[in-house]
């Protein structure tokens, strides 16, 4: 275990690692309010911010496992959002282009 980073780094990854398990909470808690196994969107925003802070932690650590590890992520969790978007915009009976 290397403790020798400077406390901002260390709090940087710290950050990014709680960001990041904290997703996971959430998931809990929506299911179990919705009594389902249910993914919210704050799930894939908080997976986002965490990948993206452990992505730039791993880079400054010049860790290339956990650098090839976070790199791809955000292109999943942000297509996920595109998918929850364009579903939900589908069952919107409003139409968003017309004009009053």
């Amino acid at each position: 275990m290397n403790w020798s980073d400077t406390p901002f780094w260390l709090a940087f990854g710290l950050l990014g690692n709680a960001a990041f398990a904290s997703r996971f909470l959430v998931q809990w808690v929506a299911s179990e309010r919705a009594g389902e196994s249910i993914v919210p969107k704050a799930f894939w925003y908080l997976s986002i911010l965490g990948s993206l802070i452990l992505l730039v932690y791993a880079i400054h650590t010049e860790n290339l496992v956990f650098t090839l590890a976070y790199l791809p992520n955000c292109a999943v969790y942000v297509r996920n959002l595109v998918l929850i978007n364009r579903k939900q915009a589908s069952l919107d009976p409003t139409p968003h282009n017309a004009s009053s």
